[in-house]
């Protein structure tokens, strides 16, 4: 069951640095919402707010609240570790573990959560989860090699079963396509609308077209200058934002006058 997240008038802080200023967004179930916007604008920065992971950057801490099917995540008995189980995220780079095969990788963060698992429910798992991420009939006849042996786009969509393998409710991707080729991009592109089906999904991108083709949503982030905190100037329906959006500034970065 994926959920909806309500984030209120959320700042982020590196210390005493405000990053990311007063953003309040609503993010719909079993959609696909796209930040957009300059490096250094703060996206990365809000994504990981959305599971808590900011918070293991000594120093770092965040006002406001991200509430996720009516809890508030960072509420003070809420526990960062379960956050992070419900909240998956796939980095920019595909991290398999490089000593693990690709079946102990699809496991990694099963096992990690204590779970004790049976032969035969572990062998179900990384099947699902393979062909959720549309990598089982690639990889059936070796889930035995190193998971590093993958090419970088089945690297990748091995990230992905991994973080699914945890029956998350949300998925948040950082650029996940900015590694791979044009190929593995579109295989990603598309697994990401079937994943819509059963999760939440936010992705950082700085690819305008991957924008307007694979997310429902898109919210445009952008800086007054270095050392300003990065805000949220507008969001709205991709499609709207990508051909009538009401900030000048949306318009420019969409249509490369700047960024």
């Amino acid at each position: 069951m994926s959920k909806r997240i309500d984030v209120d008038h959320l700042n982020v802080f590196y210390s005493d640095f405000l990053a990311v200023e007063d953003v309040s967004m609503t993010i719909e179930a079993k959609s696909v919402t796209a930040l957009i916007g300059p490096s250094g604008c703060g996206k990365s920065t809000f994504l990981r707010t959305l599971n808590r992971m900011h918070e293991v950057i000594p120093g770092a801490r965040v006002e406001g609240s991200v509430v996720v099917d009516g809890q508030n995540l960072y509420a003070s008995e809420v526990d960062p570790v379960e956050v992070r189980r419900q909240v998956g995220m796939v980095f920019q780079r595909p991290n398999p573990f490089p000593t693990m095969s690709i079946a102990e990788n699809v496991l990694a963060g099963v096992k990690l959560n204590n779970s004790r698992i049976s032969k035969s429910d572990a062998e179900e798992l990384v099947e699902g989860s393979l062909r959720g991420a549309n990598l089982w009939n690639e990889v059936k006849d070796r889930l035995d090699r190193p998971g590093s042996s993958l090419s970088g786009g089945q690297q990748q969509r091995l990230c992905i079963a991994r973080a699914i393998a945890v029956k998350p409710q949300v998925v948040l991707m950082d650029e996940p396509c900015s590694a791979l080729d044009p190929i593995s991009t579109l295989a990603i592109e598309d697994l990401i609308a079937e994943l819509k089906n059963d999760y939440t999904i936010v992705i950082v991108t700085h690819n305008m077209q991957q924008a307007a083709r694979v997310s429902d949503r898109t919210a445009f982030f952008n800086i007054a200058g270095t050392g300003q905190p990065g805000r949220l100037i507008e969001m709205d329906d991709t499609a709207t934002m990508f051909s009538s959006p009401s900030e000048k500034a949306t318009e420019d970065y969409i249509s490369g006058r700047f960024g």
